[in-house]
């Protein structure tokens, strides 16, 4: 799984770590004993649910892969048992819970930027972790938009390019003023994007994010 999520790959004491051993358990349970209805244990159980469901599929996947012959019949075995679990843990979420349905006028941004064909990422301006990621970026970074979530997006940067990266970040945040440069990304192959850059401060109360628009040159 590492192979296919790269940097976006869980740590070993990430919450998504700790759902996915949780997945594993219920699984393995399920396949060995055939207990297909029992309840997954989902007790204090945290994490980003879109980053979850992203981690749990690249698993998925990576087991099919792995299995060889047996990958379809694996694959099958496993969708079910996926859905089942990725339903209970939204039932339990109390952030789901608490949020209610998202506003017409959000969905329609969201799908706006969803549509862009360029790399655009929303970064906590003062961690460099990504909030959120449109198809594109996930296509092109290699891995899947919602594994994305929370990740360390300098993870994807040449390491020489780190810097100026987190300049720009902080003359954007001082001055609040957008900012373009030219700068370089790399996919989970280790393979080099040159882009352009247009770096957008979008402020709250709460936080401040860089809004990164970034075009293949």
């Amino acid at each position: 799984m590492a192979a296919r999520l790269g940097p976006a790959a869980p740590g070993p004491g990430a919450p998504e770590a700790e759902v996915l051993r949780r997945f594993r358990s219920f699984a393995a349970s399920a396949l060995r004993r055939g207990n297909e209805g029992a309840a997954p244990a989902l007790d204090g159980l945290h994490g980003n649910e879109r980053r979850t469901a992203a981690v749990l599929d690249s698993w998925a996947e990576a087991a099919a892969l792995v299995a060889g012959a047996e990958g379809e019949a694996l694959r099958g075995a496993l969708s079910p048992l996926l859905q089942r679990f990725r339903t209970s843990l939204r039932q339990t979420s109390p952030q789901r819970r608490s949020k209610g349905a998202p506003r017409a006028r959000r969905r329609a941004v969201i799908a706006a930027i969803d549509r862009v064909a360029d790399i655009f990422l929303a970064l906590e301006a003062h961690t460099g972790h990504i909030v959120d990621a449109n198809p594109a970026a996930g296509s092109m970074l290699g891995v899947a938009r919602d594994a994305l979530l929370g990740v360390d997006a300098m993870s994807f940067v040449p390491e020489e390019h780190r810097g100026s990266w987190w300049s720009e970040l902080d003359a954007m945040s001082e001055g609040a003023e957008p900012r373009r440069f030219t700068s370089s990304l790399q996919d989970t192959g280790g393979c080099r994007i040159r882009v352009e850059c247009s770096l957008t401060c979008f402020a709250t109360r709460d936080r401040t994010l860089a809004l990164v628009l970034a075009r293949p040159r």
